[in-house]
């Protein structure tokens, strides 16, 4: 599944050829993906200027004057961007299509989701504040902004019998982090992933959240890593895959110490660790 860095990677390509420009047309191939798209989809942004796009944690969105609409890229779904007229593909469910701008022609933002776990949703203005949305209320902070800190970690578990890595994941304190970039932040801080969130000082803590700060700003400027069906939306794939320390590298030996790395299960997701790293 795409993480924070590859939606973060994904709207900064997107940007530049949304931003400032009108909607000619919305299509829709099919009625749905995880949820029914929209009723009226087409007619709402028909005509409306795009005013600017952002993030909350993994979902992307794209800001009009009378909502929002929010497009989270599932298991397998990504965005490009591509000239008008081009043949819509097997699982394209989704286009968004903007008028030129300084010397360009009309552009199309089109979605592909093979497994169809994404979702192309709308948020009204007069619904209330984006924030309230039931799929962003219940959000934590955003790592790479400044309410996250190691004391926000500290003092959020102090009550928390689970593993800090299934802590660092829940979405509830911190919004984001995902399998991957969990596994090299605890690397990179030294802390074993088994480790019960509650029983983490607030001195490694601060080392966490700074690990989690420089692997997430690490990994978007190399575009990302390589997610199974995860391209970016020129085409190219993301590097930060080639720079792992221990994800995915179950039995080959630490680039630190080498010793082999270890996989275990942690919540049905797999978690690797360096068992000499990581006290």
């Amino acid at each position: 599944m795409p993480e924070l860095p590859e939606v973060e990677v994904t709207r900064r390509g997107v940007a530049p050829h949304v931003e400032g420009r009108t909607v000619r047309n919305v299509v829709l191939r099919r009625e749905g993906l995880r949820w029914p798209f929209p009723a009226a989809l087409p007619q709402l942004l028909a005509g409306r200027k795009v005013l600017s796009t952002g993030r909350r944690g993994k979902y992307l969105l794209v800001h009009f004057e009378h909502g929002t609409l929010i497009i989270h890229l599932g298991m397998s779904g990504h965005l490009r961007v591509m000239d008008t007229g081009l043949e819509a593909e097997k699982h394209d469910h989704f286009d968004l299509e903007v008028e030129g701008q300084d010397g360009q022609g009309p552009q199309v933002l089109r979605m592909k989701d093979p497994r169809r776990f994404g979702a192309v949703l709308w948020h009204d203005a007069a619904d209330g504040e984006l924030e309230h949305h039931v799929l962003l209320r219940e959000l934590g902070v955003e790592p790479l902004e400044s309410g996250f800190s190691g004391k926000l970690l500290y003092d959020q578990t102090r009550q928390r019998s689970v593993s800090v890595k299934q802590a660092l994941m829940a979405g509830d304190i911190v919004v984001g982090v995902g399998n991957i970039y969990a596994s090299e932040s605890l690397f990179r801080a030294g802390i074993n992933p088994k480790t019960p969130a509650k029983r983490i000082s607030l001195a490694r803590y601060e080392k966490l959240a700074q690990a989690v700060r420089e692997i997430l700003a690490e990994a978007i400027v190399q575009g990302g890593s390589t997610l199974r069906d995860f391209i970016s939306v020129n085409g190219q794939s993301g590097y930060f895959q080639q720079t792992y320390f221990v994800y995915d590298r179950a039995g080959v030996p630490c680039r630190v110490c080498a010793a082999p790395i270890r996989q275990i299960k942690q919540g049905q997701r797999s978690t690797f660790y360096c068992v000499n790293c990581q006290k």
